[in-house]
């Protein structure tokens, strides 16, 4: 059960905990190779193929193990190389990159997100703790958030015990007073376990918990439910 008293701040996942992430990368792909048919065809050609693009990340991480969290480094570097391949213009990597990125920010918020958010943040520092790499104020959320933490640019991710450390210092609490919030079972609820912190889990599904693991401490099909919990 949640110590509500307890509770100082909140740090909180971004991707399928605010939005879900899997249609918004696939159309940013889509709108990405399109951009490449025009400007790069034998490029697009190339990055039609999801096998081909996996292969080439798996490759690039395993020669540069920092692209594992550095998720824009890998796309900028996956693009780089597809140019080079296919003996066009390298520089077009700058604007192909953007042209994902600035279609990764086109997200679908789940309807209980921004009310969730502004309750949350009537009551307490809230910090987004994200593997990901979605710019908050890109999307207009910046003004719900006390800090936004990046494993891209702090350098190691979820569950990794030192990236909740972080939340809690940018929040300026001590980690058993922060609840963290999330949906993955694995890099949101037993990394905030790992590190000390109370675990709500959001689960949007009708699965019940199955994981190794203690259970969170909290468990609701979304954000709105776990406010009216939490009393705010």
């Amino acid at each position: 059960m949640l110590d509500i008293p307890k509770i100082r701040a909140i740090s909180i996942d971004l991707d399928d905990t605010l939005w879900p992430i899997w249609p918004t990368i696939r159309r940013a792909e889509a709108v990405l190779l399109a951009w490449l048919q025009h400007h790069a065809p034998a490029s697009a050609a190339l990055y039609a193929s999801v096998d081909y693009r996996m292969q080439l990340r798996e490759s690039l991480v395993a020669a540069q193990p920092r692209f594992g969290v550095d998720l824009s480094g890998l796309r900028h570097a996956t693009l780089h190389h597809t140019l080079q391949r296919a003996g066009e213009d390298t520089a077009l990597a700058d604007p192909a990159f953007e042209v994902f990125f600035n279609a990764r920010h086109q997200v679908d918020l789940y309807a209980d997100a921004l009310p969730a958010l502004a309750r949350l943040a009537q009551r307490y520092p809230v910090v987004a703790l994200s593997n990901g790499n979605a710019n908050l104020a890109r999307m207009g959320l910046g003004a719900y958030f006390h800090a936004a933490l990046s494993a891209q640019t702090f350098g190691v991710g979820k569950p990794d015990v030192r990236f909740f450390a972080a939340a809690a210092e940018a929040a300026d609490a001590p980690l058993d007073t922060v609840l963290h919030i999330g949906d993955d079972a694995a890099l949101d609820v037993a990394g905030a376990h790992a590190a000390g912190m109370q675990a709500a889990w959001v689960n949007r599904t009708p699965d019940a918990w199955a994981h190794p693991g203690p259970p969170p401490h909290a468990n609701t099909p979304d954000l709105l439910a776990l406010c009216d919990l939490l009393g705010v």
